[in-house]
């Protein structure tokens, strides 16, 4: 991510017949935004739109032309109604093709859980030139064509595939990072971490747990494009997990 004056500036579609029904509250715009404030990129544009080709074609030919970057959630699934693929392909004039990375992905992914299926090889397809951004939750990749970041609609799966993209765009500033170990379970520190992360805008903290030794630990990379901001939340991460009786060990375990 490279310093500049500049302001880059990002736009984001929600896609989901689910969402202008009322039927599902939709998360991933605020969690997108703060992601994008973090990484020095304003957010300057959200548009809801159907399960409708039309729609979606039309929107991200707009979108991606006005801006730096787009990004679009939903509709990358197994099912029938899962069309955003094919419709980002339209909009960008490219055939869709099974990603053979992303099909030896999913084959690794649901070699135990009953195989890789018709409906689930759908999770493979991307236009045709894309790249793939990680999913360390439910297998299926993200999507990177030019511009434009093709994730899921599953808050949980779009924050993981956020957190792969973490420092790798070009922004209005560079993004800095601090890592902080314990000997904990994330579910001991959810609130510490929600509550930290709220007090201090500028950052965003992810949280990766593993097992060694025996035990139960986690690293918290804490990342911002302000020193002095970052600064301050790994102060107060450190001190909350001090005040719960779990040390913290600077630099990550």
């Amino acid at each position: 991510m490279a310093s500049s004056s500049r302001i880059y500036t990002a736009a984001l579609v929600v896609i989901g017949d689910e969402i202008l029904s009322g039927r599902t509250h939709d998360r991933n715009i605020a969690q997108v935004a703060s992601w994008l404030q973090v990484q020095g990129i304003r957010l300057r544009e959200v548009r809801v739109v159907a399960d409708d080709t039309a729609a979606i074609v039309e929107a991200v030919n707009t979108l991606r032309a006005r801006h730096d970057y787009l990004f679009t959630t939903g509709g990358i699934g197994p099912t029938h109604d899962d069309i955003t693929v094919d419709a980002i392909a339209e909009a960008l004039q490219v055939p869709v093709i099974v990603h053979p990375e992303a099909r030896a992905i999913l084959e690794n992914y649901y070699q135990t859980r009953g195989g890789l299926t018709e409906a689930r090889l759908r999770m493979a397809r991307t236009p045709a030139g894309a790249s793939l951004i990680p999913n360390r939750y439910s297998g299926a990749p993200g999507i990177h064509h030019g511009n434009v970041f093709i994730m899921a609609g599953v808050p949980s799966i779009t924050a993981g595939m956020l957190d792969a993209l973490s420092g790798q765009l070009e922004g209005g500033a560079m993004l800095l990072s601090e890592t902080i170990g314990c000997w904990v379970g994330e579910s001991e520190v959810a609130d510490l971490l929600r509550e930290t992360e709220h007090a201090f805008h500028t950052c965003q903290i992810g949280s990766y747990p593993f097992w060694a030794e025996g035990r139960t630990g986690a690293n918290f990379v804490i990342r911002s494009v302000d020193a002095d901001d970052l600064a301050a939340c790994a102060r107060a991460l450190v001190q909350g997990l001090e005040a719960l009786g779990k040390p913290a060990v600077a630099g990550g375990i």
